[in-house]
């Protein structure tokens, strides 16, 4: 006869919980079961859940073997992406200083002076109309290099810089296609090359940077809509001076030194080293 069910200790087993397969042998044992065939049921199911128990512990731990992989790996491509940057702007900069050394061979022979010639200028290129035309057209890198960390001449950057985004800021007109800044043109420029508002000083002297570096590719006028207004100030310049400054006519040339201090209508420095391959 089967053992009474109030000897079974019912209460060790919580359904709600999941048991092991030890805790179901040894309710089966507590069971007692008369038939062959009940008992080798449940023999079976309890082997079942304990198989299935195995492979979900295995499962498991590949899951977390994988994990581990994985976040090793996103790690490691990180690190070597961080890596990579360092060593390309290494290299950037050891080609420019190569290409400064040349250049500056090149010119002491071609012109002691250092003064712009069109025909000394490699692959045709076309020489600059004014400060703002070259050093627009020169590699941004570069510029920032020259002016921000070497100089600590951030304004006349900003100027060349927010110059560029005139496609974006300038208002062009519809008649002569001319391109005009006004200051708060210029402001809103500025704001999205610095990522924040510029103080009203720092608006006055880019403003003042432009205008310096412009020459005669620039022209300062008054505009007055009505006599109840006062008049506002413009930079103006034609389109095609405008789209010139995007033409990246120096990119990859080198800046030689002193580039910088020719800041002033007709002192520009020209690039004469080979282009980059």
């Amino acid at each position: 006869m089967p053992r009474d069910t109030d000897d079974i200790d019912v209460a060790a087993f919580d359904p709600t919980d999941q048991p092991d397969a030890d805790d179901l042998r040894a309710l089966v044992n507590q069971l007692d079961a008369e038939s062959p065939l009940i008992a080798s049921v449940l023999d079976t199911l309890v082997e079942a859940v304990s198989d299935l128990q195995t492979r979900v512990e295995q499962l498991e731990d590949q899951q977390e073997a994988t994990h581990d992989i994985a976040t090793t790996a996103v790690g490691n491509a990180a690190r070597n992406e961080n890596e990579l940057d360092t060593v390309e702007r290494k290299a950037r900069k050891n080609r420019q200083i190569a290409k400064t050394a040349v250049g500056k061979a090149e010119q002491a022979i071609a012109d002691p002076d250092y003064q712009e010639d069109a025909q000394r200028l490699p692959d045709d290129v076309e020489p600059s109309s004014s400060p703002l035309d070259f050093f627009a057209n020169c590699e941004a890198e570069t510029i920032r290099e020259v002016f921000v960390e070497q100089s600590n001449r951030t304004n006349t950057y900003r100027a060349v810089a927010a110059a560029k985004r005139w496609p974006e800021f300038a208002t062009i007109s519809n008649t002569t296609g001319a391109v005009a800044f006004e200051r708060d043109d210029l402001q809103h420029a500025l704001t999205a090359e610095l990522g924040e508002k510029p103080h009203r000083q720092t608006v006055s002297r880019v403003w003042d940077k432009m205008l310096d570096l412009g020459g005669t590719d620039l022209e300062l006028r008054d505009r007055q809509i009505s006599n109840q207004q006062e008049p506002r100030e413009l930079l103006v310049m034609e389109r095609d001076t405008a789209e010139g400054l995007l033409e990246e006519r120096y990119a990859g040339l080198a800046l030689l030194d002193g580039a910088d201090k020719k800041t002033v209508a007709g002192g520009v420095t020209p690039v004469v080293t080979e282009s980059e391959e």
